[in-house]
């Protein structure tokens, strides 16, 4: 019997139709080639090269995808070895930027050897003007954002549920043939008597796009021009939060609010714990403060960001793995991170009800699927669902031969 829901968010347009080009999150299939500072993972791999073949094998954490002997090519942009691992040698290819998990940049190995499925359809449009939509696992009943974004590449999964799906701004590198349904900026155009952008449309969908209790991401479109605006003046607001401030200047919050260092962090902390009459992190002897409860509260996917954020720098690792190859105190950097992360989660969350607002004023008076099939936008051709042809390099495939795109 089917479910009734009295939900208007369920009429809305599907996010799928909005940015029809999505790509799987990557599956990494190990955890080594990952850490939050870049040190750690030259080290890993410096051990790695050194070790003998049985030893490699063990280190490596094979996987059906990935043994000693598979080769793999280069990911694009990329320059590492092509050749199996079981003959790898020389320094860590330079890692890269990560983000690991909502609001965690880390730092990755960019080798497709040690990768189970890296999705090189997104190394090869990630640039400095790329932007991604991230959609987090579906969690029935579970509080946060059901859209991230990201200027760095996105792992994609999700610290609970069902893992949605990675959709870039643009289908090109350098800013070129945004992901968007063909028709549609033209349409948003001539409705809001202005011009619509491709990251006006972005702004707008992180801010509104929301799910109706299933799987499935919906964005209400205002035919209100006005209640646009304010939509897209408050997503680029988000957008600049989540990339912790994309010119140069940091995000802040206002003096006599800003989370200090109370007494110092110990050098190798094992929990964090949270003083809600105090408004206070405590790590073992150390305090932060203050630290609103929205921050602490903060969720995506129903798990705390910050208590995740925590425990993967402080979960134990295996003796004898490269996992266990890590600063062995906790740096200062990382305190630092911290801070500006307590900082963003109580802007972000103070930002919440002026979502809920826009959201709801659009959902009052919509764009309905019925208007943009009239404009033609609907249905989307299937081509802009795909990738676009990109090759403006050779690619390096397996042992050294090129790849064929």
């Amino acid at each position: 019997m089917p479910v009734v829901t009295n939900d208007p968010l369920t009429e809305a347009i599907g996010l799928a139709d909005l940015m029809p080009w999505s790509v799987a999150p990557l599956r990494l299939g190990r955890g080594w080639p990952v850490a939050p500072d870049a040190a750690s993972l030259k080290a890993r791999w410096n051990a790695f090269v050194r070790a003998g073949q049985d030893e490699r094998e063990g280190l490596l954490e094979p996987s059906r995808a990935r043994t000693l002997h598979t080769a793999a090519a280069q990911l694009p942009g990329q320059r590492t070895g092509t050749e199996p691992l079981a003959h790898a040698e020389g320094p860590c290819p330079d890692p890269v930027p990560l983000l690991h998990g909502p609001f965690d940049e880390q730092w990755l190995i960019p080798d497709q050897r040690l990768l189970d499925a890296a999705r090189p359809e997104l190394w090869r449009v990630m640039d400095e003007r790329q932007l991604f939509l991230v959609e987090q696992g579906h969690v029935p009943g579970a509080g946060g954002p059901a859209l991230l974004a990201s200027a760095v590449l996105p792992e994609g999964r999700s610290p609970a549920g069902r893992p949605g799906r990675i959709r870039p701004l643009y289908r090109r590198p350098g800013g070129v043939e945004p992901n968007v349904a063909p028709g549609l900026l033209t349409h948003l155009s001539g409705a809001y008597d202005r011009e619509v952008t491709a990251a006006d449309l972005f702004a707008w969908i992180l801010v509104a796009g929301a799910r109706d209790g299933s799987p499935d991401i919906r964005v209400p479109l205002p035919d209100d021009a006005d209640v646009w605006v304010r939509g897209v003046e408050l997503g680029r607001r988000v957008l600049w939060l989540e990339r912790r401030g994309a010119d140069g200047d940091r995000p802040k919050l206002p003096g006599g609010r800003r989370p200090y260092v109370r007494a110092p962090l110990p050098s190798r902390p094992t929990e964090v714990l949270y003083d809600r009459e105090e408004e206070a992190l405590v790590v073992g002897d150390g305090r932060i403060s203050p630290v609103p409860a929205a921050a602490w509260d903060f969720q995506v996917s129903g798990v705390g960001v910050l208590e995740q954020w925590f425990a993967r720098r402080t979960a134990p690792a295996e003796p004898g793995t490269l996992a266990a190859l890590r600063p062995s105190t906790w740096p200062q950097p990382w305190t630092s991170q911290l801070l500006e992360l307590i900082t963003v989660l109580t802007l972000l969350a103070e930002l919440g009800p002026q979502q809920d607002e826009l959201r709801e004023a659009a959902l009052a008076d919509p764009l309905t699927t019925k208007d943009l099939e009239r404009a033609r936008v609907l249905p989307v051709p299937d081509p802009a669902r795909h990738p676009a042809t990109v090759l403006d390099h050779q690619e390096e495939g397996p042992g050294g031969q090129f790849a064929i795109l």
